[in-house]
């Protein structure tokens, strides 16, 4: 059997450059959906509420604001909005969003916000709100198709990145810390 590919000496450094070019595509996806913690699958599992907070244009932290939400079978986190909230203005222009599962104090991950507009997602929202909120099922704040076709409402997904330390807690009008940046021993803080 033959080899499809002969890399030569003299075509070498391109093959490398291929290489480097396809990981530098992968990277990004890959991290973009880091595995949640199992502190946060725990937490979540078992919350009715997070909190979310998002940067504002001066790079400081939003109040976090509690909100329904439900996670999919990779833990990613669902939530429903009025595209003219400021959660879904910040998100949209690319902000990161802080998440705090429970309570205002409970465990806290940072995680890539993205606004969906996969059928799939949105379907699954619609679909699974009412069987946690009993407020939904009784159609107070029910996302529907209706709702999401007319611009009332966006879906939004939340990738966890990564966990931020016991105790951090939401402070409005502060640096935030960045999804990727190593985080702080907890006496730092």
């Amino acid at each position: 059997m033959e080899p499809i590919v002969k890399i030569s000496a003299a075509n070498f450094p391109h093959f490398l450059a291929a290489a480097a070019l396809l990981l530098a595509l992968a990277a990004p996806a890959a991290t973009a959906l880091a595995a949640a913690s199992p502190r946060d699958v725990d937490a979540l599992a078992k919350a009715t509420y997070i909190y979310i907070a998002t940067v504002r244009k001066d790079g400081n932290q939003s109040k976090a604001a509690p909100v329904w939400f439900i996670t999919t079978a990779d833990n990613q986190v669902l939530i429903e909005t009025s595209p003219s909230s400021w959660k879904a203005k910040r998100i949209k222009r690319g902000s990161p969003a802080m998440i705090w599962i429970g309570t205002r104090t409970g465990p806290a991950f940072i995680g890539k916000a993205e606004i969906v507009t996969d059928t799939a997602l949105q379907d699954q929202v619609i679909a699974e709100y009412p069987k946690k909120y009993l407020l939904a099922r009784i159609g107070f704040a029910r996302p529907s198709r209706a709702k999401l076709n007319r611009g009332q409402i966006v879906v939004i997904r939340i990738s966890p990145a990564r966990d931020l330390p016991d105790g951090f807690q939401s402070a409005p009008g502060t640096p935030v810390p960045l999804p990727d940046e190593k985080p702080k021993p907890a006496s730092a803080q």
